[in-house]
């Protein structure tokens, strides 16, 4: 009987090495030596000393991380429950067409497909303040367009825009938990007198939470991670973009208003060589991300409406 066993035990391992391989040379490895060089100064061209927990040490003296922690915690802040509130208000929209449902989430959804920084230089044209035809679009009609990705101000703002532009891959999951409603919830409510929102509030809300639940999840750790427009808005913004390997001077321009903690990490690793400290902000990143996963998934219960 034991060897039979272990024979059903051989078997489902080989079914798992490819994935167990995988795992252990493309994330723990790398975590575990990043884990490693985050307590050594660290520059690639010498030998690793160990230093200890200074590289930790430094964070509390970084005036740069501080002002990138608070860039990126206002992207999570808003950004997040901005896509979120989007895409449920959108899958909504469309379970609402008789005619052309297909034609019309096929048009919502192809902005996903956009690569990222194609979409980012084209925003920051639209939105040009001298010459975007968006800006010219406000004047007719009397108002005064912002300076966009040229002002402190509206620099995050517009892009939390490129993200609600780029929705699709959200919407579509909350289209499919929304058409996966049981009608006939909705018919009860109907002939109960429920209006639209009572049977949103009542109905809707409660049955698609565990979506909503995903969504704030790997919506967070997306946001955690916001490097590519954020640099490109930047540099493109400034009229300073670098053309090929190298690190654009101009990142978090506008005065620093789109610097994210990705951003930080990134410079101080390829602009400096301070690999051990770059390290260490990478770890504190993935701390994060998982303390923050932890919480969220520890309130699915809340997300699922059902009792604690």
């Amino acid at each position: 009987m034991t060897a039979v066993r272990l024979r059903k035990n051989l078997t489902t391992l080989s079914f798992l090495a490819p994935a167990l391989i995988g795992i252990a040379v493309f994330f723990l490895y790398p975590l575990i030596s990043a884990v490693y060089f985050s307590f050594t100064k660290f520059d690639l061209l010498s030998v690793p000393e160990w230093v200890g927990l200074d590289n930790y040490k430094r964070m509390a003296d970084d005036p740069f991380l501080l002002q990138s922690v608070r860039n990126t915690l206002w992207m999570v802040v808003v950004f997040v429950p901005a896509r979120i509130v989007g895409a449920i208000g959108l899958s909504m929209l469309l379970t609402q067409f008789r005619r052309g449902a297909g034609f019309f989430r096929t048009v919502f959804y192809l902005p996903a497909l956009v690569p990222p920084v194609a979409a980012t230089i084209a925003f920051v044209y639209l939105l040009k303040p001298g010459t975007g035809p968006v800006n010219h679009f406000l004047e007719k009609i009397g108002i005064d367009g912002p300076l966009w990705f040229n002002s402190p101000t509206w620099a995050k703002p517009s892009l939390v825009l490129l993200g609600l532009w780029a929705i699709g891959d959200l919407m579509v999951i909350f289209l499919a938990a929304v058409l996966g409603v049981p009608e006939s919830l909705y018919e009860a409510a109907s002939l109960d007198g429920a209006n639209a929102w009572h049977r949103f509030r009542s109905i809707t809300l409660p049955s698609i939470r565990p979506v909503i639940l995903f969504a704030a999840v790997t919506g967070v750790i997306y946001t955690l991670q916001y490097f590519d427009q954020a640099a490109v808005a930047g540099s493109i913004a400034s009229g300073q973009a670098t053309t090929g390997a190298g690190i654009s001077q101009s990142f978090g321009y506008p005065e620093g208003s789109t610097f994210t903690y990705p951003l930080w990490l990134y410079t101080v690793g390829f602009r400096y060589n301070a690999l051990g400290y770059a390290n260490a902000l990478a770890i504190a990143l993935f701390v994060v991300a998982f303390a923050v996963t932890v919480i969220l998934m520890r309130r699915a219960k809340a997300f699922s409406g059902e009792e604690s």
